[in-house]
């Protein structure tokens, strides 16, 4: 209401002083009419150049949000979808995904101690970005509450989201099959299969994809997150 009766106050004294210098109402009201439709364009123009602008910007500390689940229990499909609409504020943003890191690490093996190992490098990575005021989207199933209580205290701000899904689900989106080899022996340490997936106990998130859209599920992230770090 404050900027509305402001407009209209600017307005009419546009068409008074134009009145007042020609005595033509009929073009002091186009005058305030042009002025008026200019003013609230040339307004949109000027903030979204502002919001380019860095100078002067509170930096947003780096979080870390942590995406945990069973195999293809959805959590790469929600991260990536929370990672892209994030990029829209832009901050200094990373995408961490544990096909990407095992691609560049395929020695790296399954067993508890090697996933362990596996997921100090990760926090370790996170802890650098964070230095320099980069917030990461990371997915990994994480299996064992000790290795995430290692992420946990390796780097700040660290938000887990637990992706839930009943392990039946995740068979049903087996398109890679894998839940089928490690069922017939194939693979081993799987988790969920021939190995333990340690529910979080303490998730600040807990997305249930058996009832929760993609899209409603990256709305409620992005939500939590808006909140407590990107207050714009």
């Amino acid at each position: 209401m404050k900027g509305f009766s402001w407009r209209l106050f600017a307005t009419s004294a546009t068409i008074v002083i134009v009145y007042m210098f020609f005595g033509r109402l009929d073009l002091a009201i186009a005058a305030g009419i042009a002025e008026t439709v200019s003013k609230v364009f040339l307004y949109y123009v000027h903030d979204k150049a502002w919001q380019r602008i860095r100078w002067g910007k509170k930096k947003i500390e780096p979080f870390n949000l942590w995406f945990t689940g069973l195999p293809l229990s959805g959590k790469s499909t929600i991260a990536d979808k929370v990672y892209e609409r994030l990029k829209g504020y832009d901050i200094p943003l990373e995408r961490i995904d544990s096909k990407d890191i095992r691609e560049l690490i395929p020695e790296m093996g399954y067993s508890r101690t090697e996933r362990h190992q596996h997921m100090r490098r990760i926090g370790h990575l996170i802890a650098t970005l964070q230095k320099n005021s980069v917030s990461t989207v990371a997915s990994f199933v994480s299996p064992y509450r000790e290795s995430r209580k290692v992420v946990r205290s390796m780097v700040r701000n660290n938000i887990v989201v637990y992706v839930k899904a009943d392990i039946e689900t995740c068979k049903a989106r087996d398109y890679k099959g894998v839940y089928a080899k490690a069922l017939r022996g194939e693979l081993q340490n799987f988790s969920g299969i021939n190995d333990v997936y340690e529910e979080p106990e303490h998730a600040e998130i807990v997305i249930d994809t058996d009832v929760t859209s993609v899209d409603e599920a990256a709305e409620k992230i992005i939500k939590y997150i808006k909140k407590r770090y990107i207050r714009l």
